[in-house]
């Protein structure tokens, strides 16, 4: 059976949940072999979780000349491993740096590239929600090593007992691909809240907040979702670009997506009609968001959201 790189998605050693999620799909198309960018100290540590979820291998890349740089050095090391492992495939998590790297991969190695797949089935066949999400596509890379990147939540993570073989892999990294570095980096500050492109559960609010935010951040902290915001919060300056979900902010997919005075408009349903269960809560019964929803609130969110907080606080308790 043909291997199946699954690059790993990790934060100084955590592995995140996507990287569960890929290696479930990656057993689908062949064998998963995960393949881990850092610290060889840290390896052995991610292999004893990755193995849980069927990783036979796990390449180590150290980062030491990765580290410091842009995407190009990781894409140039990615293309090596392809080179020698000759997989069926390699998928990747769907960030902003992975398509970059996937991009460029595909260049490297002649090979058909796939993005944002929210399924991957026996054979490669993916499926995709495009043109602002009017369209859901079913396709197949038909040329070369498929390269697929995968959004989170797109699968429910299953355990598989694997070998979780680590074998070090030793890149070659060109000065061309070292002429962008990174120079100085800050830590966002945390809000103990998930990632908004991998939670589970996501709260929105837009126009209809009028700037406070504080029902939306306090049901959402009831549920332990992550709080999005539509393009007209985000323009008004009440939060920043960061929570912004739709066509030129995040694409989220998460169990459940819950949008308070959030019109609708197609630039924010791009980036969240994918979600599992969809609930909207607005004033104006005719907003075009209550043709997309599972449950439909009409009412005042900001009487409306406290309420259920303390219902849920309640029953929690």
């Amino acid at each position: 059976m043909s291997e199946v790189l699954v690059v790993i998605d990790h934060a100084d050693g955590e592995v995140k949940k996507p990287t569960y999620e890929l290696l479930t799909l990656a057993r689908r198309l062949g064998e998963p072999s995960a393949v881990f960018f850092g610290s060889p100290d840290q390896a052995s540590a991610v292999a004893e979780k990755v193995k849980a979820y069927g990783a036979e291998k796990v390449y180590v890349v150290g980062d030491a000349e990765i580290r410091g740089y842009l995407v190009a050095p990781k894409a140039e090391a990615l293309g090596q491993l392809v080179a020698q492992a000759q997989p069926a495939a390699v998928l990747l998590p769907s960030t902003f740096e992975n398509k970059e790297v996937a991009g460029r991969l595909a260049i490297k190695i002649e090979s058909g590239l796939i993005t944002d797949a929210v399924d991957v089935e026996e054979g490669g066949v993916t499926t995709q929600s495009v043109f602002a999400g009017n369209y859901t596509v079913r396709a197949k890379v038909t040329r070369g090593t498929p390269i697929i990147t995968v959004k989170p939540n797109s699968a429910a993570p299953e355990q598989a007992a694997g070998a979780g073989a680590v074998e070090a892999f030793a890149a070659t990294i060109s000065e061309a691909a070292k002429t962008a570095q990174v120079v100085a980096s800050q830590p966002r500050q945390s809000t103990g809240r998930p990632e908004l492109t991998e939670a589970a559960i996501v709260v929105s609010g837009g126009r209809g907040t009028g700037g406070n935010f504080e029902p939306i951040e306090q049901f959402a902290d009831s549920l332990g979702a992550a709080v999005g915001a539509s393009r007209a919060a985000v323009d008004s300056g009440w939060m920043p670009h960061a929570f912004q979900v739709g066509q030129t902010g995040k694409t989220v997919s998460p169990q459940l997506y819950v949008a308070n005075g959030i019109s609708g408009a197609i630039q924010h349903r791009a980036g969240m009609q994918t979600s599992k269960t969809i609930v909207a809560v607005n004033k104006d019964e005719e907003a075009p968001i209550f043709e997309l929803v599972d449950f439909g609130v009409v009412g005042d969110l900001h009487t409306i959201l406290p309420k259920a907080t303390e219902e849920i606080t309640k029953r929690k308790g």
